[in-house]
Order: structure tokens, then C-alpha cells, then sequence
């Protein structure tokens, strides 16, 4: 059996208050505003299939042929998500993050080889620390 481990166990995702795996602060904080419709497709996919720590490893042959995208179209969909800090993703395990809180500072991703991008937080740290 496969050993898992989150690839970012800070933001392991928990059952919003609200009693639905798909938080209704995506559409509120428009995070799925953000993102292309193939990466929202995506996204459901492996919400639905992921485990209680949003861990799930789908290969991308089999995530092309289930939402009928080519892999580049895939790839890119799954940068979108990355970027947006939707999941992390290091082949060939993807997690579904907890969506972020902006009001606190968040740590960074450790282990290099996850593709997990924090510009934006960098940003807005250093925007608050020049006022």
C-alpha cells in the first residue's frame, strides 16, 4: 500500500462549518473567479476523489481521459490551480488545500520539489511592512 503524507500539512482542508467538502468561500472570495473553466474542472475532480487530507494521485493519462483534456491542456490546468494556491502538486500526488485565511501570515512550503508558489503572499507581506 501506498504511504501518503500531505505535501502541505499546514493546510490540510477540514468540513467547513457550512457541512460541504467544496468551501463556500471559494465562490464568495471568488477564488473560482480566478481560475480557467478546465482548472475548475479540475479542481471538483480531485475534490471529489480526494481523501479526508485532500491527498489523491490520479495519473495524468487518467485525468485527461476522465475530463477530456488533452495534456497540455491538463498541465495547464493544473498550473492555474497551483497559482491560485488551490493545490500543491508533486507528481504524482496532488493535495486540495485548505483556501487561505489572507488575514494571517501563512508559512511557506518546505520541501522544494512541491509546486507550491506564494508570490502573492509575498507581495502583500511586503506591502505591509512598508506601511
Amino acid at each position: 500500500m501506498v504511504q501518503k503524507h500531505p505535501l502541505c500539512p499546514d493546510r490540510v482542508r477540514k468540513v467547513p462549518k457550512q457541512f460541504s467538502w467544496i468551501d463556500h468561500r471559494l465562490v464568495r472570495d471568488r477564488h473560482i473567479d480566478r481560475c480557467s473553466h478546465q482548472a475548475a474542472a479540475l479542481y471538483l475532480f480531485l475534490v471529489t476523489v480526494a481523501d479526508a487530507q485532500g491527498l489523491s494521485y490520479y495519473s495524468d493519462r487518467s485525468l485527461s481521459q476522465r475530463l477530456s483534456m488533452d495534456e497540455n491542456c491538463l498541465a495547464a490546468a493544473r498550473q492555474d490551480l497551483i497559482r491560485i494556491e488551490l493545490i500543491a502538486y508533486c507528481h504524482p500526488l496532488y493535495q486540495v488545500l485548505a483556501l487561505q485565511d489572507y488575514s494571517q501570515p501563512q508559512p511557506i512550503a518546505s520541501d522544494p520539489s512541491v509546486q507550491f508558489h506564494s508570490l502573492g503572499k509575498i507581495f502583500k507581506q511586503l506591502g505591509r511592512g512598508a506601511s
